[in-house]
């Protein structure tokens, strides 16, 4: 189509993914699929269980289960599209579809940022204040703040999305990437982004360095708590609630906090596509995990699952 100026704007972007590593695309075409389902069933998994299991309908697997939806939806986002790209000659996607996969991506991205800060909280309510845990942590106050998890990501990428279709792209349109990242649409775009990157500079203040201040508070009150708990069994215990919720966010916020830094810098190598891999399939494949292993109520309820169908 054509732009004012007689500049000619593109229709498609055409995303390079692995396609410089021809010798190993089947390796990596498998291993992404096999995560990828692995991903699926894990969290599918965690969600029915929880929802089955009356034992488990607490806030805290209340979150988790809305964390599980979210790592479906987020790595939904890009997982099918790259698979599909490993056979096809020339792996385009619209402009309108870039735009759109990107606004899920981030919707996800963001939710799972705010529901981290949430479930932090939640750690915080039930080790500082046990007796007044059940009131404080009730079921409208839980939905509440899931919904507004959700609103607020929702409001992050929706100025996001409006910013997307504010650039003209009318240079060269290949992203050197396996999903549309908005680094590297602003790198395409021939129009001034100062704007753009700005907004999304103060996105991340808010969202990452906001609700990572937040965990951070609710862990500092968690961990003064812990250290007055007098007997090394009641540590342990305490220390044990939170261990599988830090393990995720310690994971989700150094990965993200990683490739944002390199991608500030404009950078687009294969070490940086292969980074990315890690928190948009890897850690949503983790996270399910991270929560079941050293979760002796998970363990339970799905034993109890299990004996009912006969399989014990």
């Amino acid at each position: 189509m054509f732009g004012a100026g007689n500049i000619t704007e593109f229709t498609h972007f055409i995303l390079l993914g692995f396609s410089d590593f021809p010798r190993i695309l089947m390796v990596l075409f498998t291993v992404f699929l096999l995560t990828y389902i692995t991903t699926l069933i894990w969290n599918l998994c965690v969600m029915v269980l929880i929802r089955i299991d009356s034992h488990l309908h607490i806030p805290m697997y209340f979150f988790l289960s809305n964390l599980s939806f979210i790592d479906i939806c987020y790595v939904t986002s890009t997982a099918p599209k790259m698979l599909s790209n490993f056979f096809q000659e020339q792996q385009t996607i619209t402009v309108v579809g870039c735009a759109v996969q990107y606004f899920i991506f981030a919707t996800m991205g963001l939710s799972e940022s705010c529901l981290m800060t949430a479930m932090a909280y939640d750690r915080y309510a039930a080790i500082c204040n046990p007796l007044l845990y059940s009131s404080i942590m009730s079921p409208t106050l839980c939905i509440r703040m899931v919904f507004m998890s959700y609103m607020a990501a929702l409001s992050g990428s929706v100025s996001q999305l409006v910013a997307i279709f504010q650039l003209h792209f009318c240079g060269p349109n290949i992203i050197n990437h396996f999903f549309c990242d908005m680094s590297q649409l602003l790198i395409l775009s021939c129009t001034n982004t100062f704007s753009v990157q700005l907004m999304i500079t103060i996105l991340a203040m808010i969202y990452g360095v906001g609700n990572a201040l937040l965990i951070m508070i609710s862990y500092g009150y968690i961990t003064v708590t812990i250290m007055k708990i007098t007997s090394a069994k009641g540590r342990s215990k305490a220390f044990n609630t939170c261990a599988s919720h830090l393990t995720a966010v310690t994971l989700f916020y150094t990965s993200s906090v990683f490739v944002y830094l390199s991608s500030s810098f404009g950078s687009s190598s294969s070490f940086d596509r292969f980074s990315s891999v890690l928190y948009t399939i890897v850690i949503p494949m983790l996270n399910p995990l991270i929560y079941s292993l050293r979760n002796k109520e998970i363990k339970d309820a799905l034993k109890r699952l299990l004996k009912k169908r006969g399989c014990f």
